[in-house]
């Protein structure tokens, strides 16, 4: 399929999939989203650098690993999605310290190669129910841990299918934020293709079993069964989310199909008939009941994309 804006020639060189109307409920964790307008699974990092040649460049852009921490309405999003899970999914030991891990790479399976290969240092990244790029971008963390405490370096990809290697000095780096240190007025549109973790040499089977421990107990305080986003609001400094949302007897609050965990409060749950409107509708809610009895404002750490 020739995508709007591609020359025949070009496209033919494509090794990737590239559909049209594509339903993102199909690949977001909350299971709720309308189409997009085109939707790309590059081959690999030099089939995706040909591809973003070819978009132009008033195409609206955006990149889709397993859908976690991501609200789509439901009339779609007007523009291209690049989906990196499952295809930009390559994990290689480098030497006894450095694991090379591409975006589209799950953040559990980046943990467990670690893991099996006596690298440590990485297990908190069983917890991150996303891909290393999405966990790249907003420095995503986990029992403590968070994504740049382990990077080496990144290489980033732009518009123009241009490949950059950059190290972490050249981002400033906080709680479930990240930015470049190299842009200047515009944001600058570059976005994380593979990274280099760090990790300390250790024992394989010990490594092993704190993630073994980990994923139990995600399990047993998360909604793991029911289709979430995870964690929807940030941990205000010195507080948690979590527990402002549960003491304005918000658990359980339900808005069509969508319903605050009883599990865990940060949590929204489709129940089964939730629309991404239900979701975003609670996610109003919650924010404005913590605002009215506690004067804390609850900053949203899923991106909701899409058209109104």
């Amino acid at each position: 399929m020739v995508a709007n804006g591609m020359t025949t020639e070009t496209s033919k060189q494509l090794r990737g999939v590239l559909k049209e109307h594509e339903v993102l409920s199909r690949h977001t964790s909350w299971r709720v989203g309308g189409a997009v307008k085109r939707f790309y699974q590059p081959a690999d990092i030099e089939d995706l650098s040909l591809f973003l040649s070819t978009v132009p460049a008033n195409e609206k852009l955006y990149w889709l690993g397993l859908g976690s921490n991501l609200l789509v309405r439901d009339a779609g999003f007007d523009g291209t999605v690049i989906c990196t899970s499952g295809v930009l999914n390559s994990v290689e030991v480098l030497d006894e310290q450095r694991l090379y891990v591409e975006a589209g790479v799950a953040c559990p399976k980046a943990a467990k190669v670690s893991a099996r290969n006596a690298l440590t240092g990485a297990e908190f990244l069983c917890g991150i129910p996303g891909t290393m790029g999405g966990a790249l971008a907003m420095n995503a963390g986990a029992f403590g841990g968070e994504t740049w405490d382990v990077v080496e370096s990144v290489q980033t990809i732009n518009r123009q299918g241009e490949l950059t290697t950059r190290s972490p000095n050249e981002y400033e780096v906080g709680y479930r934020h990240v930015s470049g240190t190299f842009e200047e007025g515009e944001k600058s549109e570059e976005w994380f293709v593979s990274c280099v973790l760090k990790l300390t040499p250790g024992d394989a089977v010990e490594s092993q079993s704190k993630i073994k421990t980990l994923l139990n107990k995600r399990g047993a305080s998360q909604p793991t069964q029911q289709p979430n986003a995870g964690s929807v609001f940030r941990n205000p400094e010195n507080d948690y989310a979590a527990r402002l949302i549960e003491s304005c007897g918000l658990k359980g609050t339900c808005l069509g199909g969508a319903c605050v965990s009883d599990k865990h409060a940060n949590f929204i749950v489709n129940t089964g008939t939730a629309s991404a409107t239900d979701i975003e509708d609670l996610i109003t809610k919650v924010q404005q009941t913590v605002k009215e009895q506690t004067g804390v404002e609850l900053q949203r750490e899923v991106k909701i994309v899409g058209e109104q």
